[in-house]
């Protein structure tokens, strides 16, 4: 088939990406942002038992995110920004008025959202916000509100002083709210408890000013899935609102556990761990700590939640793991993101059943795509990097390096439509998973703050590049690097400050240019990750922000360069593209630029993604003729 119905193809393939589905507290429904079924994403939801297809819920220009369940099943929260400004207005959408989304929230609203989460009540909405509601005065904090739906008097039930990403959690039943507060150190979470009055706020996990902690309620209301990070592991336990004490359940070093939760209607906690970047997944009792591990298949499968009805008078949420059908998450480099119910027993994929029917809503088949390949080497102080390595099927014309964005997230074996649609140009193509990234254990990812951004991650990055020459697989003056948000960054410093002969492009999407520039642009609840990954604010390492800052390096630009920006962009803004435009100029390097005015952190809506794609394939096809 031709690239560019192979494209259109891709382009019109759903996917949930990395988000998981959520599972109604009934267990009846479950829901999920769907990407690629229109010109934005939107919000989706399919009876657990498979009796019927699914039902959009939502049907817009803008992309729309799903936030929770309300407590009675019958309606989501979701949330929906403009043109990827990321300044979200929240909504209900009873799942009985499908296509109707009823504000919660004030349209634009002059500061960040997070979280949404509707009381038991029906009246009261909690979430977070970087605003004082009295004043009207944007904040770098997020303070926790209360907002009543009726009178629409919003109740700041906390004031954090300190800035921080948090999404509060409400019990089911309403009483309580766990957050977290970074307010003892930028590379650690505290998590807080708060009762729905605004009274007793206190912290209640505290392994460190240094130590992120996170909390998840059980569905009791009165207890919590602990998730402590420890110097070399992430440790699980249970916390009790009535003793304030700690049962741990695991607690084992030679685990890479990233995830962990108890869904409604079961006494087991599902553990998500990673293996050299492929999912393992267990189920742990909570009472007796004894654990079911699931077998591996090929392809990832995440369990959700047991399929409703999922208890009997008998045995409430009890595991029969000869009869339990549980709901999952599957994908693969070969499988479109899906939901799926599956026997607990045999989670082979000839048993997995798709709620979505998704090979049912393309013409692509399994063997349109190109199969991730693991690929090792070693970095220039000896650590092992891995990378999921795509070779075309055709004489290879080039190849393109693809960087993750985060840092601290990671590529896995899933269908990146973009990658599948270089090598469909006949480009082999690496995927980076640099140190930093998760899923290869804590000490992996936290070894990128010993250096800082533009640290030895970027030669784990330029090591991967030679080793791919040594292996024959790509050669000098046929190399091109892409990638979004860090992603972008490190595409602008492999051109900046690898060596001038080895790469022949670059694409940068949204990436730092100016580490200065990006701190203070940035939205305010973000400036904590910068500190944490850098080691301070500028003015307390300026030497380490401009040693950094490819803005600083133009100069020794030699391949082609394709600058891409989205122009409402709140996290790495436009400004780090207009100030390094006065650099390029000022040194005489050409460049191509393209902006979307209609996106933010990333290019997402459907038409701009082949607007972009198309305009990459042809921007590395010149670059690589050239060299």
């Amino acid at each position: 088939m031709k690239s560019e119905e192979y494209l259109d193809l891709l382009l019109s393939l759903p996917d949930m990406e990395d988000y998981l589905p959520k599972v109604s507290p009934d267990g009846k429904w479950i829901s999920w942002a769907w990407f690629k079924i229109g010109p934005a994403s939107d919000v989706f939801c399919v009876p657990s038992d498979g009796s019927s297809a699914p039902l959009r819920l939502t049907q817009t220009p803008e992309n729309t995110s799903l936030l929770s369940w309300t407590p009675d099943s019958k309606a989501v929260i979701v949330a929906q920004d403009q043109a990827g400004d990321e300044r979200y207005r929240l909504f209900k959408v009873d799942l009985d008025q499908p296509l109707e989304l009823r504000p919660l929230t004030e349209a634009a609203p002059e500061y960040f959202i997070q979280g949404g989460q509707l009381h038991p009540n029906g009246k009261w909405l909690v979430y977070t916000a970087n605003t004082d509601v009295e004043t009207g005065r944007e904040l770098e904090a997020s303070w926790l509100y209360r907002h009543d739906l009726v009178s629409g008097v919003r109740v700041p039930l906390a004031q954090p002083s300190k800035a921080m990403e948090t999404e509060p959690k409400l019990n089911l039943t309403g009483t309580h709210i766990l957050y977290g507060r970074k307010d003892l150190h930028p590379a650690g979470v505290q998590t807080w408890l708060i009762d729905i009055d605004g009274k007793d706020d206190r912290e209640i996990l505290n392994f460190g000013p240094d130590v992120k902690t996170f909390a998840d309620w059980l569905p009791d209301s009165r207890r919590a899935l602990v998730q402590v990070e420890t110097p070399t592991h992430r440790k699980i336990g249970i916390w009790s609102l009535d003793t304030g004490t700690i049962n741990w359940l695991l607690d084992d070093p030679s685990r890479d556990i990233i995830n962990a939760y108890v869904p409604n209607g079961s006494q087991w906690a599902v553990i998500v761990q990673f293996q050299q970047g492929k999912v393992s997944c267990s189920l742990i009792d909570l009472d007796s700590g004894a654990e079911i591990i699931l077998p591996k298949i090929p392809g990832n499968l995440i369990p959700l939640a047991p399929a409703f009805p999922f208890h009997t008078a008998e045995n409430p949420g009890k595991l029969d793991i000869e009869r339990d059908i549980w709901l999952g998450f599957y994908y693969s480099s070969r499988q479109p993101t899906d939901v799926v119910r599956f026997p607990l027993a045999d989670p082979r994929p000839e048993n997995l059943l798709s709620l979505t029917d998704i090979w049912g809503l393309t013409r692509l088949s399994p063997g349109d795509f190109v199969q991730a390949e693991d690929y090792l080497w070693g970095s220039a102080d000896g650590l092992k990097i891995h990378g999921w390595l795509y070779r075309t099927r055709g004489q290879a014309r080039g190849t393109i390096i693809y960087i993750h964005g985060g840092p601290t997230w990671h590529s896995e074996d899933w269908i990146n439509p973009k990658i599948q649609y270089y090598t469909a140009l006949d480009f082999n193509v690496l995927d980076i998973n640099y140190r930093g990234s998760t899923g290869y254990g804590l000490p992996f990812r936290e070894a990128i703050r010993e250096d800082g951004w533009g640290g030895r991650e970027q030669e784990d990055i330029r090591a991967g590049i030679e080793s791919l020459i040594t292996e024959g697989i790509a050669q000098k003056g046929k190399i091109g690097i892409t990638g979004t948000s860090y992603g972008g960054y490190s595409s602008w410093w492999a051109i900046t400050r690898f060596p001038l002969d080895l790469m022949a492009a670059s694409s940068p999407i949204c990436g730092m240019t100016d580490l200065v520039v990006d701190y203070e642009t940035t939205r305010p609840d973000m400036r904590p990750y910068s500190e944490e990954m850098m080691g301070g604010r500028p003015d307390q390492v300026p030497d380490r922000y401009f040693q950094r800052s490819p803005i600083n390096f133009v100069d020794r630009i030699r391949g082609k360069l394709l600058i891409v920006q989205g122009e409402r962009d709140p996290n790495v803004t436009p400004k780090n593209v207009s100030d390094v435009i006065k650099k390029l100029d000022a040194a005489g390097i050409p460049f191509e630029l393209l902006t979307f005015d209609d996106e933010g952190h990333g290019v997402s809506k459907t038409p701009n993604q082949r607007t972009l794609l198309v305009r990459q394939g042809k921007f590395f096809e010149e670059a690589f003729n050239q060299g």
